[in-house]
This record gives structure tokens, sequence and C-alpha cells, in this order.
């Protein structure tokens, strides 16, 4: 059964790219990579306004039956098709992207350690810990760059929902963690012994 490792973090706190840091060091041939944010749950039978204001941050916004699923199926041996998400548009894309099975899984996410059935599943608990201005930054950066939003509509979004779902869900979820990463992924020395937990595991 493979070894199941969970990063948590505040937005852009930097949790992809602490996991990519662990998946090039324990060697990507042996990890299965999976993103929360591909399973938002598929809001195509709102109005698009409707979709605008929904509120992303929340454990709700998620299709934890499917995430679930697949973190058993990997699990067990199985490859998935894991979806992709329009961030413009607010539903799953037509792509998938097939995920073969692996002695490591890895699925990264902001709720990865909220979410009581995915938290269930997880050997290796990580939390990622990062200033709150310079995740703040980091967002509205990568929101208006590679998501088509406007600044004033990342800024909205940021004191409307996310800011007090991370207060109310994301930051209280640290207490699950084993192991927390300040500074996010600049932190090499966190990072090789995160990757060196794992290796040890195998």
């Amino acid at each position: 059964m493979a070894l199941v490792v969970g990063i948590a973090g505040g937005t852009a706190s930097g949790k992809t790219t602490v996991a990519r840091k662990i998946v090039a060091a324990v060697h990507a041939s042996k990890v299965a990579f999976l993103e929360q944010d591909a399973y938002y749950r598929d809001l195509s039978d709102l109005p698009i306004e409707e979709r605008r204001q929904f509120n992303f941050d929340h454990p709700d916004a998620f299709d934890v039956d499917k995430l679930v699923g697949h973190l058993n199926a990997l699990r067990d041996g199985r490859a998935v098709e894991m979806p992709t998400y329009d961030f413009a548009a607010h539903t799953p894309a037509p792509r998938t992207v097939r995920v073969e099975p692996a002695p490591v899984v890895i699925i990264e996410g902001i709720l990865v350690l909220a979410i009581e059935p995915v938290r269930r599943l997880l050997d290796l608990k990580v939390f990622v810990d990062t200033d709150d201005d310079v995740r703040v930054l980091r967002r509205i950066e990568r929101d208006v760059r590679d998501r088509g939003r406007t600044l004033q509509s990342v800024v909205e979004q940021y004191f409307r929902t996310v800011r007090p779902m991370h207060l109310g869900f994301v930051e209280p979820s640290k207490r699950f963690a084993d192991i927390i990463i300040p500074h996010g992924g600049s932190n090499e020395v966190a990072i090789d012994l995160v990757a060196g937990a794992v290796r040890a595991r195998l």
C-alpha cells in the first residue's frame, strides 16, 4: 500500500513548491501527485455571477467523495483520472490527467488537513506556514496573471472568503500536522527533512 503524504497551508503559502521539491528529492517515478484544487465541485448549473461569488475556500467547495475515491485507488495501486479545473469559468475542464500509482502519493491543497475524510487517509501530514502579507501578495499576482482575475475581484474575494476561511479552517488545521514548514518553499532544510522521512518510510 502506498505512503500518502498531505501538504496543507494557506493560499499561496508555497505548498506546491514544497510538494514539487519533495517529488524531485524522492524521485518523480516514485510519486503520484494530486492537487486538491482539481477537485472543486461542478458549478455549471449556476449562473456565472453566482459562481464568481461562491466560497471556494470552504471545505464544502470540494467534491470530497471523488477526491477520497482517487486517494483510495492510488493507495491500492490503481491509476486515476484527475480532473482539471477552469478557474475563469469556475467549472471542471473537459481534460483529465491520468495519474499512475506509485509508492508515494502526495496530495496538496489548503484544506487537506481540515477535511476529516481526507486527513484520515494521510500517513504523513505537513503544514506549510508562511507570513500573511507574503501570501496575500503572491495570491494577487497569481490570480491576476494565471486565473484571469482583476485586481479588484481578487482583493474583494480575499476579504469576503479567503481570509475568514483561513482563520476558520486552514490555520486551525495546523494542529493536525506532523511537520510544520515555516517560510514555505524557501526552507530547504525542512524540505530535505520531510523528503528524508518519506524515503525512510518507503
